[in-house]
């Protein structure tokens, strides 16, 4: 029986992150579930790999974190993309766009 694969492709979370906070800042919980809305339910975000690439992606200087209340009234922190951030976000889309449009070809040769 093959092995169920998981969801996200390895390397493809931190740029669907940067684009999910590309207009708006947004706490973790509303990150994972605008991922979830953008992809039409297909793609889920578990809190296990999203709290890791929140803090890497802070670290490395593409999100910044801060304090603020969440619409049900609580303490969360908000993430917001950097000028460094879109940077980032524009080049990893030409990246994955070459790279979906080589394994289309291999794909598709008869």
């Amino acid at each position: 029986m093959a092995k169920e694969k998981p969801d996200l492709v390895y390397g493809t979370l931190d740029m669907l992150i940067l684009k999910a906070l590309q207009h708006d800042p947004r706490h973790g919980l509303a990150i994972a579930d605008r991922i979830q809305q953008m992809s039409q339910d297909i793609l889920r975000v578990e809190q296990g790999s999203l709290y890791p690439a929140l803090y890497r992606l802070e670290a490395q200087g593409w999100i910044k974190a801060e304090w603020g209340v969440s619409e049900n009234n609580r303490k969360a922190r908000y993430y917001k993309l950097t000028a460094a951030g879109r940077k980032q976000l524009a080049a990893e889309q030409q990246h994955w766009g070459r790279i979906t449009e080589g394994i289309n070809l291999v794909l598709s040769a008869g």
